[in-house]
């Protein structure tokens, strides 16, 4: 069982920056694969970056890719998103989930556990 909770949401202009964390219960932290989702209001939840259990592997959504890093420390079960350059479209919840195998994945069912989700805002 592994439980998440994200931090670091907020509002923020277009152009600027924010880092999403997401801290994780449970000794095996260490061998999930992460990823970072977003919902935004009357749309499906979405897929934005994923890593894996060493961090040797990454993987973004097309509307992010050179935006957005999604990193980890297993030292600390915590996995980071930084997200620069921020445009209105990405404004939503984001959710952070684990995947309880080594390698990235970039579709909502490949995840069992998932955070409560944290608000950007970009405004205009």
């Amino acid at each position: 069982q592994v439980q998440l909770v994200e931090s670091g949401g907020g509002l923020v202009q277009a152009g600027g920056s924010l880092r999403l964390s997401c801290a994780a219960s449970g000794r095996t932290f260490s061998s999930y694969a992460m990823g970072w989702f977003r919902q935004a209001p009357g749309k499906e939840r979405e897929f934005v970056a994923a890593i894996s259990w060493s961090g040797g592997s990454t993987y973004y959504a097309d509307s992010v890719k050179g935006r957005f890093t999604i990193s980890r420390d297993n030292a600390k079960n915590t996995v980071y998103l930084q997200m620069n350059s921020l445009k209105p479209e990405d404004t939503a919840v984001y959710y952070c989930a684990a995947r309880p195998r080594p390698v990235v994945a970039g579709t909502n069912g490949a995840y069992d556990y998932w955070g409560q989700g944290t608000q950007v805002t970009v405004s205009s």
